[in-house]
């Protein structure tokens, strides 16, 4: 584990130990947009889904992601900033 806290940051690694947002949302519903990345022949696919509300705010992020370490850590990192970001941009926080 010495070798991978000094190739990694810590705030990657906790993302790949404890991943956010892992999961699915209803692809039925509306307001939910999904899109698949990667190619299966690498080893890495990442599905990342969004819902917004009616006024177009993303309110929540999901997401699947076979892959390496870091593809896991970077996607559990991704829909943290999305979520997060859609919302200090309708609070005028950015």
């Amino acid at each position: 584990m010495i070798l991978v806290t000094q190739v990694y940051h810590e705030k990657v690694i906790d993302h790949y130990e404890n991943p956010r947002n892992v999961g699915s949302l209803d692809k039925n519903d509306p307001n939910v947009g999904t899109g698949i990345v990667g190619a299966p022949a690498c080893g890495d696919v990442m599905k990342l889904q969004i819902k917004v509300d009616e006024n177009g705010k993303i309110v929540e992020a999901k997401f699947k992601t076979f892959g390496c370490g870091s593809a896991i850590a970077s996607s559990s990192l991704a829909t943290d900033c999305i979520v997060q970001c859609s919302h200090k941009m309708q609070s005028n926080q950015l």
